[in-house]
């Protein structure tokens, strides 16, 4: 069965959305960088990644307005976001503060 969007952000106790698009070369420079912060972190984070073209509902509904665009979610609620690219540590930095 799959899970709703909103599942999965209350699924975990911590979640790292990354709302990007296909065309945008900034998305391109931040995946690595997710992978970085993911192989940190490891099971402490859950990150999402959502096509903004594909899911144009979903990214109005968190008023994406450009990509990349990054949201941390803790038990389903909005404890920070960012817009553009950021390196590791300072995703890692904002994020665990954040929770």
């Amino acid at each position: 069965m799959k899970k709703s969007f909103q599942d999965l952000l209350a699924s975990h106790s911590l979640v790292l959305v990354d709302f990007f698009a296909t065309w945008c070369g900034p998305c391109k420079t931040l995946a690595p960088i997710l992978s970085q912060v993911k192989q940190e972190l490891k099971e402490d984070i859950m990150i999402i990644k959502i096509d903004v073209d594909k899911n144009p509902t979903l990214a109005g509904r968190y008023q994406v307005k450009g990509v990349p665009t990054l949201i941390a979610f803790k038990e389903g609620r909005q404890v920070w976001r960012t817009s553009g690219v950021l390196q590791k540590q300072a995703i890692i930095d904002h994020v665990t503060k954040a929770v």
